[in-house]
């Protein structure tokens, strides 16, 4: 495993809530429709039988409740007619047809549940299948991707895709999907039944259709962009109090609750305004379906009534035909709906195989030269490089050093000090020339086996939800518990860690923030004290310590470094005097060589840098 860890940061806005990239919004659009949805069907086709019956099971479950107002019609009918009978003296009531019929309909009933609840359960297992392999191939893409990828990509969109996007597109197989089959089986089945009861009534019934329709896509028009603007005034306020509350100690520190609550009232003045109006229009579309729905009842027991004293229907005719009208509307309106879920859909799965397209790192090699004997020796031959193509930061970089030697980098910010550290332990790699360990080019290792030779402290601590045994056991997970303490006694860390009140079995929270930026620094380097690497980089790795820890910290790291090839980069020039090899960088260049005092004497940009630092101290 490797030794090395990458930094984790999370600001003030960093969260699911935060004001970053939030994934696909209410309505937005593919922008490649078709090609996405053809992508969705060929990586479900692995699915593709189950699928296929899940469906067949849902246009089965719904032909048998179409069926159904006009089956109980024949029992309406069958108890109107017994009733005339009894009235007019010529015969009676005949329950055992009226038993069966209801018998019939209960069992198509029952079958239909049935039907429906199987199909139900066939489409969960799909969609949950589905969201667990995409989140599961989304995983494992991201260890594969480049560094330069999340330079250019904010996590938060990264963490919408992988939640947000998988959600969307799982949710709309588990309910959409089968919704839309019932719906239009829904709708030619209810059609084809009011055509067999009576072609005229029909006629009058299809003339509500075009008034639905034009009312569904008016309120649809309308409101959606409201929706769109209510999702956007939500992500700005969740935004803004989660920034507000990760800054608290600021806000308070500077005065500026006044300003923050005023920003909050006008983000969330117009949350208010969207939210109410996109609410009233959508919730008007129903009464105003309902009152066309009624105007068509009017028409159709006018129709029906005349019909029936023509003797042309009979009574329970009418009766699953105003139950067929009252069903007819309801598919159109989820068709609709359907409609633009499917948009959003092919929104959020293109933007999950967007990042499962993404260009990856280059393969490890086949034949990978193994870390274990490796003396630490490295070589940077004319190394050049820019994050971006365009811009090269590194111009010329070549530098040889021994097994064992301590290596100071010094520069001022921006000259190129950590990125030679990032080319080194190949996040990136170099645009020309090579860096070599022990001879080898460092291409010919697999990156994990890279990375295993090394151990870093970072300015920038990283810690994680867990004990404070199990944060220094990360670099060695195999390590026992005295080994651990072992390595916390040697960073100075066993000391305040006994004062805690669980000891090492006191857990960090998620941001590690009930220790100090001290404490975690030194939880850190008894990490990679534990880790025993090869190859040391310590990127001012005392930084956040006071001055007597730092002359502890800096004895027991002088002798972690004892044989090792250590890398230093270092601000504070006063702890790297003791350096074998001091390298002095400006403008992705090596300018200066030499030991501390060699480079005194040079009196050039290190002397000047040396001296500058005890002048601004003055």
């Amino acid at each position: 495993m490797s030794n090395s860890h990458k930094n984790q940061h999370r600001g003030p806005m960093g969260g699911p809530m935060g004001g970053g990239p939030r994934g696909m919004m209410p309505g937005e659009k593919a922008k490649n429709f078709k090609g996405t949805i053809r992508k969705l069907l060929n990586y479900l086709g692995r699915f593709r039988i189950a699928i296929v019956l899940s469906l067949i099971l849902a246009a089965a479950s719904t032909v048998f409740l179409v069926v159904g107002p006009k089956i109980s019609g024949q029992a309406t009918t069958e108890l109107a007619n017994g009733i005339i009978a009894q009235l007019t003296g010529t015969g009676s009531i005949d329950f055992d047809a009226i038993g069966k019929i209801l018998l019939t309909l209960t069992g198509l009933y029952l079958l239909s549940t049935a039907l429906s609840f199987l199909q139900g359960w066939l489409m969960s297992g799909i969609a949950t299948k589905v969201s667990y392999s995409m989140r599961k191939e989304i995983s494992q893409k991201i260890n594969r991707l480049p560094l330069s990828y999340f330079d250019r990509v904010q996590s938060g969109d990264v963490l919408s895709r992988i939640t947000n996007d998988v959600d969307t597109v799982t949710q709309t197989l588990s309910q959409s999907l089968s919704q839309m089959v019932t719906s239009f089986t829904q709708i030619l089945g209810i059609l084809i039944m009011m055509l067999s009861i009576s072609v005229s009534m029909t006629i009058v019934a299809l003339f509500i259709l075009p008034i639905s329709m034009l009312i569904v896509g008016q309120v649809v028009k309308r409101s959606q962009p409201l929706f769109q603007s209510q999702q956007k005034y939500l992500g700005m306020a969740n935004g803004h109090v989660e920034e507000m509350y990760g800054a608290h100690l600021v806000v308070k520190a500077f005065n500026g609750e006044a300003t923050s609550i005023q920003e909050f009232e006008e983000i969330n003045q117009n949350l208010y305004r969207s939210a109410w109006k996109s609410q009233f229009l959508s919730g008007l579309m129903m009464p105003m379906m309902n009152f066309v729905g009624n105007l068509g009842y009017v028409a159709i027991c006018i129709l029906g009534g005349f019909l029936t004293l023509n003797g042309t229907i009979q009574v329970g005719d009418i009766q699953a035909f105003i139950q067929y009208v009252r069903q007819f509307t309801q598919p159109i309106t989820q068709i609709a709906n359907i409609s633009n879920v499917l948009q959003q859909t092919a929104a959020a799965a293109e933007r999950v195989f967007e990042f499962l397209e993404e260009e990856e790192e280059v393969p490890d090699p086949q034949n990978a030269v193994s870390p274990a004997n490796m003396q630490g020796s490295v070589s940077f031959e004319h190394v050049k490089f820019g994050y971006v193509p365009e811009k090269t930061i590194i111009h010329d970089f070549s530098t040889v050093v021994k097994p064992g030697q301590k290596v100071a980098i010094v520069g001022p910010t921006g000259a190129g000090k950590t990125t030679m550290v990032k080319l080194l332990m190949r996040f990136y790699d170099v645009t020309d020339g090579a860096v070599l360990i022990d001879g080898h080019n460092i291409k010919q290792f697999t990156r994990n086996g890279l990375r295993s030779m090394f151990g870093m402290v970072l300015q920038d601590t990283w810690l994680y939800n867990g004990t404070i045994m199990e944060n220094i056991r990360y670099g060695k997970l195999d390590a026992t518990d005295e080994e651990v303490i072992a390595a916390a006694k040697a960073a100075q860390v066993h000391h305040f860690v006994k004062t805690l009140p669980d000891g090492y079995n006191m857990v960090l929270n998620e941001e590690a923030s009930n220790v100090s930026q001290g404490q975690k620094q030194l939880l850190t380097i008894a990490r990679t004290i534990l880790s025993d690497p090869k190859i040391l980089i310590l990127d001012e790795a005392t930084s956040s310590v006071d001055t007597r820890t730092e002359v502890l910290i800096q004895k027991a790291m002088d002798h972690l470094m004892e044989g090792r090839t250590s890398f230093i980069i270092a601000h504070r020039l006063s702890t790297i005097r003791d350096a074998d090899v001091i390298l002095v960088m400006k403008d992705g260049d090596i300018i200066e060589t030499g030991n501390h005092h060699e480079l005194l004497e040079k009196k050039g940009f290190y002397y000047d840098l040396y001296n500058s630092q005890f002048e601004d101290v003055g």
